[in-house]
This record gives structure tokens, sequence and C-alpha cells, in this order.
């Protein structure tokens, strides 16, 4: 069967593998020139089972109140006049109840513990090198309250099989003594040790040249303007390429367009409730070997990731539901740079900071579209959020499996729109 994937980020293109591993004939569109250049350029790096706990808890509707006016806030609404926009708000707060977070704790928590597994799997069959570190996930917590908040959600993550541990300041140090400048103010920690990190855009890119090697067609450069259907079938992609437009048909086709899946699909009556979470990273240099941090990083409080890529740091977080634009936000940049110079001021060159912003695909669960659509031939992989790395193989190998008509591996309510 020919396929057509919409999208080369990290999961159109994992999704591209794991379809031609099945022996279908592949073809990925996507807009840029390769492949990760969008939300998967310069995301936080993490590969992180243990980042479980949705947006949508029940402590999140009075913190967005609070941070409502705050340009610096970890999570910042900007209240447009867009449709799209509010219908995700409010099924957002539907999502706050105490039954549906430990629900979604379960969808995401049994999809990265697969999904890990996919991953390091691939690694070790294809030999790709991407700055990896398998030295675990630490959150730590210079808030009380915060990370009190968090031993609940520990608590229903370990019973579903994953190892975080709770651990105390002492402990932290010990696992990552970059952290000493703050000893006295780490209220608490969790530790995963299974967890891992790496550059989601080298990761992406290099398998993408897997992908060509074993004959999927790339067309990049391409942009897509929309479907040609008839009753509950796609018939073809409209495309436009160096002023050329063009009809491309396949058998099946796949949406990992990331945000921009929603637009897309409104477009032939398919509603689904994804929304821009611009995020926010820096890049620099390390400056100390020995202050930087080698375990993976998670501040809870201000809704940040640190990550080891070599000789760079990286740091990423945030999340501006502020509609499609990409322009930086230079409040929201130095804010992440004073955190981080704060708590380690000799890990980085602080003030040689690059800074990116993307659009991280956000459903109000937090939990992704995965599975067939109500289309008999358009099958959905999408809405991915901040862990679009971390759910990517996963996700791929069980819609491979749903294409094939299989039952997948993990235990996930898959979409059925």
């Amino acid at each position: 069967m020919h396929i057509v994937v919409l999208g080369a980020g990290v999961v159109g293109t994992t999704t591209a593998w794991y379809l031609q591993r099945q022996g279908h004939q592949v073809t990925v569109v996507d807009r840029q020139s390769q492949a990760g250049l969008e939300t998967s350029y310069a995301n936080g790096g993490q590969v992180s089972v243990s980042h479980a706990e949705p947006w949508a808890n029940p402590s999140a509707p009075l913190k967005v109140l609070k941070w409502l006016f705050r340009a610096d806030a970890p999570l910042l609404f900007r209240p447009r006049w867009d449709p799209a926009q509010w219908r995700w708000a409010l099924a957002f707060l539907r999502e706050c109840t105490s039954a549906r977070a430990a629900h979604n704790i379960r969808q995401m928590v049994n999809l990265g513990t697969y999904s890990r597994a996919q991953l390091q799997s691939l690694r070790d069959d294809l030999g790709l090198e991407y700055d990896a570190l398998t030295k675990g996930i630490l959150h730590f917590y210079t808030n009380r309250e915060e990370f009190e908040g968090a031993l609940e959600p520990t608590r229903i993550m370990q019973g579903l099989g994953c190892d975080r541990q709770v651990i105390d300041a002492d402990r932290a140090i010990e696992l990552e003594p970059a952290l000493k400048p703050i000893r006295d103010r780490i209220a608490g920690a969790t530790y995963t040790s299974e967890d891992e990190s790496g550059d989601a855009r080298k990761f992406t890119q290099q398998l993408a040249q897997k992908c060509a090697e074993a004959g999927v067609s790339f067309h990049y450069g391409t942009d897509i303007l929309g479907f040609e259907r008839a009753g509950d079938r796609i018939l073809g992609v409209h495309t436009l390429r160096d002023g050329v437009h063009s009809t491309l048909r396949g058998d099946a086709y796949v949406l990992s367009l990331g945000s921009f899946s929603a637009p897309l699909a409104r477009s032939i009556g398919l509603t689904l409730d994804i929304y821009p979470a611009k995020g926010y990273s820096i890049t620099v240099p390390v400056n100390n070997p020995d202050a930087a941090f080698n375990v993976s990083l998670t501040d809870d409080e201000y809704k940040l990731v640190y990550s080891r890529l070599g000789d760079r740091l990286r740091v990423a977080g945030t999340a501006e539901l502020n509609g499609y634009s990409r322009e930086l936000n230079q409040t929201r940049c130095r804010a992440i740079v004073r955190r981080t110079a704060e708590i380690m001021p000799e890990a980085g060159h602080w003030d040689q900071a690059q800074f990116w912003t993307g659009l991280r695909p956000a459903t109000p669960s937090n939990v992704p579209y995965i599975g067939k659509s109500h289309f008999a031939n358009l099958y959905l992989n999408t809405g991915h959020g901040t862990l679009g790395w971390t759910h990517s193989c996963g996700s791929a190998a069980a819609l491979a499996d749903i294409v094939d008509g299989r039952r997948p591996e993990v235990d996930f309510s898959f979409s059925g729109l």
C-alpha cells in the first residue's frame, strides 16, 4: 500500500520508518528543506516517561488565573477572538478533575514506557548517534507546595510501572552535583533512572536518512494546501512546490503536522482539539564542565527541562497559548536565562544563549490522537504536545499496527474520530 505521511517532524519521520518496515511504500511531505526543522528542532531533549502529569489537573485553573497577567508565567494564556482557542480552553477545564487527570496519566505512562523501549531498540538496531545520555531524569522542587503536589501523581505513575523515586535534597545532590548552589532551597525531588535525553533534531534527521536509504520518498519544500475527497475517502493531497500546483495521491494518508494538523483537518470537517502551545528554549555552550549538569533535569515549578547535549546545554519549557505566531517574546527568553543562571551560575555561558521558539501541538488532556479517523483511509498521529519525542516511536509503531489491522501491543485508548 502507498501511504502518504504529512509532516517530517519526529512523529512523521518515525511513522514513515515503521510503515516502511512493514512493507509499505511511503512518501513524506513537508514544507521545510529537511526533516525535524520545526517543533523537533530545538526542544527540551528529554525522553521522559516521568513527565506524565498533565497540565490539566485540579491545581491548574487557579494557577492559570494567577499567571494571567504575568508576561513571564510558566503557562501563559492570552485570550484571543479565536473560537478554536476558547473551545480548547473549555475542554482543558473539563480535564482538570482528579479522575480525568489520573486517567490521562495512565495513558501517557503506558504510551511513554512502550515508546521508550521502541526508541532504545531503534537506536541500537540502526546505530543512531544524537548526544544521547541514559542517566535518567531528576525532577527538583524549590517550592514545598509544588513538591507535595507532585507526590500523588508520582504515586499513580509508580502504580503503572514508572520507577519514579521520591528522594530528598541530599540524594538529589549525590545524583547531580551541579545542583549544589541551591542545595538549601531544594524542598524535595524525584528521580527516574530509566528516562533519557538527547538531541531530537539529530535523531529525526538521522532516522530520515535511514528512511530514505530504505526507499521512503521525501518531498521537502512542499506546502500542503488541502485534501481532495469523495465521500468517506481521501483521494489526494493538493500541494505547492516551487510555484507548481499538483496533487499527490496514495492509498492511505497519515496526518502528522503537529499544531497545523487542526486547521487542515477542519477543512474536511474533522475537529481536532489541538492548539499551539508556544514553547521556548535556549542553547548555550558549556562554561565549566565540572559545574554543568549531566543528569537531565526538570524544574517543575518553572516548567523548564534541562538536557546536556555534548558540549551544549539545552534548557526549554514554558507554554504560551497565543495563536500561531512564532515571534520571540524577549521577556520569556530572559526569564529562562535568569532562572538557569540562578540555579547553576557557572554551568554555561548564559550570556551567549541562542533563543528558539516552536509550536507544540497541545491537546487539552495532553494525550495525543493516534488511530484511524472517520475517513476510511485517513489516519492520525498528532497532538503530542511537549512529549512528541518521548511518544514518537511508540505512536508510530502502534499506528503501523493499526494500519495493518493489528492490535497494538500498548494499553492505550486509540482515537477513532
